[in-house]
């Protein structure tokens, strides 16, 4: 079976259009009538009203509509003595052929709706003078505003699609930071969990044992992210199973530099101030800069030590993530010094200085993202070595506690 998509041929605008336009064209030719004392007879009146009512089907068939009110116009001229006009149905479908018509058309158009209108009047072809001039005045300004009303038009459409694909790059962007923060942290800590399992499985059973239950964890954890980010792709598609995890945020940080420690870097994080709920965007934007902070420290600075400080102030929310950049060469397990731990194997890399101004994508995903909240981020080498990342956050008072009310409604 099939189903009929097609368009209806007009509209409830569409009628009432036509019924305005022939109701003012027939005032109007009555009362100019009057004045004149030529009443207006009945087949003029009757042509009137027909010639508005075929503006009905103006958008179907706008030339076939116009070249019908030019017709009944000159059957209204003939049917009695009657002033020189330009309607107001002869304007509204000369006006519909400029907006959807080709401009040779539209040129046709106009050049016939000059002389047109006075065909017939006084019992003459053509009559001359003034009548003509006022027509073509009249169709030049309605062509006029119907070109323009398209260039505007068409400048809007412009606006909508760059703003569109505006729309689309930024959204991209924000899927690749996800991405990236929830792929580089997981992967890297898992990276590091296997190094010290394998290194510790011959002599340490028990480490490897730690290392591989903290490589599971790391795992989940990193599919359930992962699922999370494609639920709200998928958003619309299917019908919601159960209610969305929430998205990490400050009260997070913990489970993450506890994730630092197992993969080998003595890691430790400082609270300043008065611990308050954050606006979950907030949360989660202080929760990607430092665990990518993390990452990077991992990645570069060996097992060297790092510090996370988070700070509440009254208007606003301050994270620092420092690390030693240096670290040991790597070792075979023995020797002085030496560490057993689930992740020490894992740790023992030889450190990567990273120069000034070397950045990835993951200082560009942080800049972004601090950006977004309309705050600043620092992210360089320290004097006395190592690596510094600041981000700070404007937070106004009570801004965590609404949002979270509003959530749970």
């Amino acid at each position: 079976m099939s189903t009929r998509t097609d368009k209806p041929a007009w509209t409830r605008n569409d009628a009432l259009v036509a019924v305005g336009a022939a109701a003012a064209d027939l005032l109007g030719f009555a009362v100019t009538s009057q004045f004149d004392g030529n009443p207006l007879g009945i087949p003029a009146a009757f042509a009137l009203v027909l010639s508005g009512l075929t503006l009905i089907l103006r958008h179907r068939r706008p030339v076939l509509v116009l070249a019908a009110v030019l017709a009944l116009g000159v059957v209204v001229n003939t049917a009695g003595p009657v002033a020189p006009h330009f309607g107001l149905g002869l304007v509204i479908a000369l006006y519909t052929v400029a907006r959807s018509c080709r401009p040779a058309v539209v040129v046709a158009a106009g050049l016939v709706a000059v002389p047109a209108p006075s065909m017939g009047q006084g019992g003459m072809l053509l009559p001359g003078g003034w009548g003509v001039l006022a027509n073509a005045a009249a169709a030049v300004i309605v062509v006029g505003a119907a070109l323009v009303v398209n260039h505007r038009q068409r400048e809007a459409e412009v606006h909508r699609a760059l703003g569109a694909e505006r729309a689309l790059a930024e959204e991209r962007r924000r899927i690749a930071r996800e991405l990236h923060d929830i792929v580089a942290h997981h992967i890297t800590t898992m990276q590091l969990m296997a190094g010290g399992a394998r290194a510790n499985l011959a002599h340490d059973p028990e480490a490897a044992r730690e290392a591989l239950v903290t490589l599971e964890g790391s795992g989940r954890m990193a599919l359930g992210e992962m699922r999370q980010l494609l639920d709200v792709l998928r958003a619309g598609e299917e019908p919601e199973s159960g209610l969305p995890a929430p998205q990490p945020g400050a009260d997070d940080l913990a489970r993450i530099v506890t994730e630092a420690r197992l993969a080998g870097m003595d890691t430790e994080l400082t609270v300043d101030g008065t611990v308050r709920p954050l606006p979950p965007t907030v949360g989660l934007t202080v929760f990607r800069v430092v665990q990518e902070a993390l990452t990077n420290a991992r990645k570069h600075a060996g097992n060297s030590r790092a510090r996370v400080r988070l700070t509440y102030r009254p208007d606003e929310v301050t994270v620092e993530v420092r690390d030693g950049g240096t670290g040991r060469a790597a070792g075979d397990g023995s020797g002085p010094g030496t560490s057993h731990g689930p992740g020490a194997q894992a740790g023992r890399r030889t450190a990567a200085s990273r120069a000034p101004g070397r950045g990835g994508y993951g200082l560009i995903g942080m800049r972004e993202r601090v950006a977004l909240q309309g705050g600043t981020l620092e992210a360089a080498p320290m004097d006395g070595g190592g690596f510094r990342v600041a981000a700070r956050l404007p937070v106004a008072p009570g801004a965590g506690a609404a949002e979270g009310e509003e959530h749970h409604r």
